[in-house]
């Protein structure tokens, strides 16, 4: 099996191929670049960098994985949109997998032993003072679907279970746990990765249809009383 998988979400570009040579072994080939900004300008490079590493065409692949969200919305369009024209162009089976189970299965690699059993959250930083919050109870199976949520609502979502929190809200959903929280904070610069993201995509079954996983609205709207102009016949 030969597996592309690439991840625009939130502030990095990366992508990977894994893939089973003939002897059984599996090898892999990622690449990484740090981004606020420029998802699509980044995207593809990337993608031709860890392809030509692995010496492989596009019409080798048997799988095209991508987070669908949640996270940046222009980074998620990106990712989508890409994913979808590679999956015709090569044939491929899409996989579209959650931002937040990517970072899970991340997180449950790098912890180890140190998780003990808890519970494990992501919560990745949204606007106005809420997350993105998706919990898990044992390895990266959810326990339950990604929520948008005030940080307060996700700290209750918690409350005193034994639990460890990741990703870029972990301090903000533990501080307001307060004292009595037995959660612990970590991995606050945990993002998703495209290695973990191929691993995952070879034991997934393919996405019938891969669509962006939004769990707020557009921050740009047009005005309320917006009208298309009609010009002459």
């Amino acid at each position: 099996m030969k597996i592309l998988a690439f991840d625009t979400s939130l502030g990095a570009v990366s992508a990977a191929v894994r893939w089973c040579g003939t002897d059984g072994k599996w090898s892999l080939r990622e690449a990484r670049q740090a981004r606020q900004r420029g998802h699509a300008d980044g995207l593809m490079p990337l993608i031709g960098e860890v392809m030509a590493r692995a010496g492989l065409a596009f019409c080798d692949l048997d799988r095209i994985a991508v987070t669908v969200g949640p996270g940046n919305f222009t980074g998620v369009r990106v990712g989508v949109a890409a994913a979808r024209a590679l999956v015709l162009a090569s044939r491929a089976s899409a996989i579209g997998v959650s931002t937040l189970v990517v970072m899970a299965h991340q997180s449950n690699e790098r912890l180890g032993g140190q998780r003990c059993g808890r519970l494990l959250a992501v919560a990745v930083d949204a606007p106005q003072d809420s997350v993105y919050l998706q919990l898990f109870a044992h390895g990266h199976q959810a326990a339950g679907p990604p929520q948008l949520l005030a940080v307060r609502a996700a700290a209750s979502q918690i409350g005193t279970t034994p639990a460890i929190i990741v990703g870029s809200g972990a301090v903000s959903v533990r501080c307001a746990l307060g004292a009595g929280g037995g959660a612990e904070a970590t991995l606050p610069d945990l993002l998703p990765s495209a290695s973990s993201l191929a691993l995952l995509a070879s034991e997934l079954a393919p996405t019938p249809a891969l669509r962006p996983l939004y769990l707020r609205p557009p921050d740009a709207k047009p005005p309320a009383d917006f009208t298309l102009q009609r010009g002459p016949p």
